[in-house]
Parts: structure tokens; sequence; C-alpha cells
């Protein structure tokens, strides 16, 4: 039975590892991360890609999370009322920036992400449904840090690590991008969770004016950004989308 349980575990840790970082790992990268031996980690991954819950591409042999395991996570995803109310308002922004949009939530000292619109053109986009993303460096887990009591303790009490040059790691600075973020509304993100890429995001409220979440828009720097600055375009509709949200959540007007 400990042997069994064990393998749960493992095989627990493996989806949780393939749905953060790059998501698409080789068997020696998933091994090494979790510590394990490449036949153990490999028999655990043919077993989730038997089930659907993973699945490797054939090309580069890498494993990145199944559609079946989205399949079940957007089951339970329809039912959550955040998503559902967010649904008309996160295609309207999508269509009205031309860019990915981002619903996220509060979830293990990081930001879920339970809602995924693709950026409205033709290119190649891979669904992030059940990703996570830092508190400390994103736009999303910087609002959330911001307006909820519980995301900021863990943002500044938890690893910050530096994903570029950008990235504000220490607890002082931080907690001034925060106050930043409560007194002008929103956070940005340029360049300090991904080179070449600029997030902007916006808290979401419930019917207490309590924080439930964040939705953001995220593309390359030189579409949302004009001399270095996020666009005021930009902000302003993601900050309406936020709004709406809010308010359908019986927020009222902020």
């Amino acid at each position: 039975m400990a042997r069994n349980i064990q393998s749960l575990e493992r095989a627990a840790a493996m989806l949780r590892l393939l749905a953060g970082g790059e998501r698409r790992l080789g068997l020696s990268d998933i091994a090494s991360s979790l510590g394990l031996a490449k036949g153990t980690a490999h028999g655990i991954l043919r077993t989730l890609q038997q089930e659907g819950f993973v699945e490797q591409e054939a090309a580069s042999g890498r494993y990145q999370l199944g559609a079946e395991l989205l399949r079940l996570g957007t089951t339970y995803l329809d039912v959550h009322e955040l998503r559902a109310r967010a649904l008309v308002w996160t295609d309207d922004l999508a269509r009205a920036s031309g860019e990915s949009v981002y619903l996220g939530v509060l979830h293990q000292q990081g930001v879920l992400i339970v809602h995924h619109v693709f950026r409205p053109d033709d290119s190649r986009q891979v669904l992030e449904i059940g990703a996570m993303q830092p508190l400390h460096s994103t736009a999303l887990g910087k609002v959330l840090s911001a307006y909820d009591p519980v995301a900021h303790s863990e943002a500044l009490d938890g690893d910050r690590k530096a994903f570029t040059d950008l990235t504000v790691c220490d607890a002082e600075g931080l907690e001034q991008l925060l106050d930043l973020t409560r007194a002008r509304g929103y956070a940005a993100d340029v360049e300090e969770t991904w080179t070449g890429v600029a997030s902007v995001a916006a808290p979401v409220h419930d019917r207490r004016r309590m924080p439930v979440g964040a939705v953001g828009i995220t593309g390359a720097v030189e579409r949302l950004c004009r001399d270095g600055e996020l666009r005021p375009e930009m902000i302003a509709a993601v900050r309406d989308c936020a709004r709406a949200v809010s308010r359908d959540l019986g927020a009222g007007r902020f």
C-alpha cells in the first residue's frame, strides 16, 4: 500500500512540474528535478501517457500535459463562478487588445490560471489553463499580492526567484511595487518574468469587495509597450474588463 501511495505522490509531482516552467520537459529533466531514477520516472510517465494525462512530442521526445487532464480540469472550472462570470468579458478583452488574456487565482503560494483566451490571430498557441505563475514577478501575481492579505504574506515570505535581470526579488523593493499597484489599480510586468514579454493585470472583487482573482493580458513588449512604458489603452482595457467581471460578481462600481 505504501508503494502505491508513493507512486501517486510521484505522479502528482510530475504533473505539477509539467504545469509550471517550460511545461515541456525531457525524461532526464523530469527525473533530475524530482530526484528519481530514469527508469522509475519513465514508468510513471508511461502510465500517465496511457491515461491521457501526459503527451509525448514525437519530434523532441519531451513530455507535456495531456488533453485528458485539461478536460478534467475544465469540467471543474466550468462550475467556478469567477470563470463563468468572466467568459464574455475576457473574450471581449482579447478582441480589443489583440493579446492573450489570463484569469488567475491564488493557489499553493502561486497564481493558478483558471481561464485563458488565445490571442486572436493564427499563431500556434498552447492552452495555459492549470499552469502556475509566481506571485512576486508576474502582473497577475503582483495584483493578488497587493490586494489579498494571504497572497501578500506568501509573496513576502516565500522564495523569490530572479527570472530575468529585471525581476525584483528583495522584500523592500517588492513592497514598493505592491504599494504602487494599489495606488494605480493595476500591476505591470515588463520583462520581469520572461524576456521580451510584458503583462498588465487588474484585480477582480466579489460582492463583499474582497479580491477573488486577477485578470490580465500578456504579449510581446513591442506590442504592449511604447517608449518603454505600457500603452495606456492596454491598461484601460484590462481595468475595464476587471471592473465588468467584478460588477457581474456583485461588487458594484469601483
